[in-house]
């Protein structure tokens, strides 16, 4: 019995001798502020990817130099979306394809490596992407493809637990970084292309045993479930039939497949909610809540305090799950996001009050602007997808031109806040895209969009930019231009700084304040992945993953030209400053 419980006690990384120390919750919380670890997706739960280092600066950037390069090998070199992890000098750090890598953090050695057996028949929209884990005890909590979590002994890489979160041949797949809030593990779903219900799980981080769920489509039952596993249902959310018309809300998508960001002080997390489906609005006349939204949902019980539509009745997939970043302004917390439907917004926290909208892409035929006292878009009639039954030949639409595409102002690369400078650092695009409506009808594992586009660059000098934004005005303080579109997400610090990475291959730093480009390195693959940094035995590090891939080339259109000659790739790259 004793050399049970001994044996228990070391998986868990517990007891006398063993070097990790359990990852708590109060750990996490601290975010950024503990220079030596990276715990969670967005370098905090807030999402800020804010750093207080400054070892690297303005001044020292020129002499940053690689320390390591690490290849993930193989054939599966697709889209690299992954935010590394760093804990205790390991890293951890997913790749596309389900894997998953434990790293010596300062050689670059691999400790041990986690293949994920995919089935035949996955159906993920946009790439073999996952974008990263989640730390919490001795366990590294990771989402698959095939719509599945997995926890791992972070020593080991041995499964300690494996739970289903859907029927993959539905349609449902999993790919964002898992989030641990108020001791819960948080997770949403992807698959809003193939008719899925949305929804927001919480599961018992140990155990993978579920805790509650929350349905994002309104007409749907959530659930608690009890100590002992007894599921109860604990309402609908929102009510049924009210902004869904007939039975379209039971294959509504909303899909919340980017994840969410936690803030403490109000107790709550944030996700946003994809594309309603199909893509044909004019099958589903109302609001169709609660897609393209944000929703607030208390972390304890489940259920939604409060949500806000950034695209009611959304035509264009403008899936509104792009993150939702707390921060304090004017002495109020308050979160922005920008969405894909070109719009920047600032919501208070708690109450989910709208107080600033502006765009942040050049670019907005689908509305002239955000009624601020309404909280609505003031949409263009004439620039919405034709209903095809009023057209001639009743399959096809008219087809009008949207700005932005559906691929967004932007997408799942996520931005940075600096409470230093105060500023957003959003990595959006300038394109658009011709769109037409066609007839339509669900049938389960089916594509279910009833639309059909074609992407179009709108400026001749660049599609993507990386651009400063302040929240409280929405001026653009500055901006970089880069020819293809941006991709990748972005990592900000104290040190004056600015770090995203360009499909061309060049991961770059941009004073904070003024947007002047001070340095850059060429990883051999177009960068889609986000930068992160720790310290590391007094010496600061800065790593990001490098290999092209995602929506954009599956999806580009005419803009495929602009990234026509990048060669695909898989590996992660690591910098310091030299030693004198």
């Amino acid at each position: 019995m004793k050399l049970k419980l001994l044996a228990v006690m070391m998986a868990w990384g517990v007891g006398a001798g063993l070097a990790n120390a359990a990852v708590t919750q109060d750990m996490i919380d601290k975010g950024s502020a503990d220079t030596g670890e990276v715990l969670s997706w967005g370098i905090g739960t807030q999402g800020q990817r804010f750093s207080p280092l400054k070892q690297v600066n303005t001044d020292s950037i020129k002499h940053l130099v690689p320390a390591w390069s690490f290849s993930f090998g193989g054939e599966k070199q697709r889209g690299q979306e992954s935010q590394p992890l760093i804990y205790n000098g390991k890293m951890f750090v997913t790749a596309s394809y389900s894997r998953i890598f434990a790293l010596d953090a300062k050689t670059g050695k691999k400790l041990w490596k986690y293949e994920h057996r995919l089935p035949e028949g996955i159906m993920p929209c946009c790439d073999v992407v996952n974008r990263g884990a989640a730390l919490f005890d001795n366990l590294v909590i990771f989402a698959t493809l095939d719509a599945q979590l997995v926890a791992l002994n972070q020593d080991t890489g041995e499964v300690v637990w494996k739970e289903k979160i859907d029927d993959y041949s539905a349609g449902y797949s999993a790919s964002a970084a898992p989030l641990i809030a108020n001791g819960l593990l948080l997770t949403g779903v992807s698959g809003g292309e193939f008719g899925v219900v949305g929804r927001v799980e919480a599961r018992d981080p140990r155990t993978g045993k579920m805790v509650w769920s929350r349905p994002t489509v309104e007409g749907h039952m959530g659930y608690v479930w009890d100590k002992d596993g007894n599921k109860k249902e604990a309402g609908i959310s929102g009510t049924t039939n009210k902004t869904w018309p007939g039975d379209l809300w039971k294959s509504g998508g909303a899909s919340t497949w980017l994840g969410g960001t936690y803030d403490k002080t109000t107790g709550m997390v944030y996700f946003g909610t994809g594309n309603p489906a199909p893509w044909n609005s004019h099958l589903r006349k109302g609001d169709n809540l609660f897609s393209s939204s944000t929703v607030a949902i208390d972390v304890k019980t489940g259920q939604i305090k409060w949500h806000y539509q950034n695209t009611p009745n959304d035509a264009w997939d403008f899936d509104g799950v792009n993150e939702f970043i707390t921060f304090d302004m004017d002495g109020r917390r308050v979160g922005g996001k920008a969405d894909r439907n070109g719009y920047f917004y600032v919501n208070d926290a708690k109450t989910g009050a709208l107080i600033n909208a502006f765009p942040f892409v050049k670019k907005t035929t689908w509305a002239n602007g955000i009624d601020l006292k309404t909280g609505r878009p003031n949409f263009v009639p004439e620039n919405r997808p034709g209903d095809p039954t009023q057209s001639a030949d009743a399959q096809k639409g008219k087809a009008v031109f949207a700005a932005p595409g559906f691929l967004g102002g932007k997408n799942q690369m996520p931005m940075a806040y600096s409470p230093d400078t105060k500023l957003f650092y959003v990595p959006s695009n300038e394109w658009g895209m011709e769109i037409w409506n066609e007839p339509v009808a669900y049938k389960k594992g089916a594509a279910y969009l009833g639309a059909s586009f074609t992407i179009k660059p709108i400026a001749d000098d660049h599609i993507g930019a990386l651009r400063a934004m302040d929240p409280t005005t929405g001026k653009i303080v500055w901006e970089y231009k880069n020819k293809a579109p941006l991709w990748g997400g972005v990592l900000t610090t104290a040190g004056n700084l600015v770090f995203t990475g360009t499909p061309e291959g060049y991961l770059k730093a941009f004073d904070a304040k003024t947007g002047k480009e001070l340095w850059k390195f060429q990883t051999g693959s177009g960068v889609v992945g986000s930068p992160i940094t720790w310290e590391q035995d007094g010496e600061q590090y800065i790593a990001v993953m490098s290999g092209w891939g995602g929506a954009v080339p599956m999806w580009g259109g005419e803009v495929a030209k602009t990234f026509k000659d990048i060669s695909q790739g898989g590996s992660l790259w690591v910098f310091k400053l030299p030693k004198h």
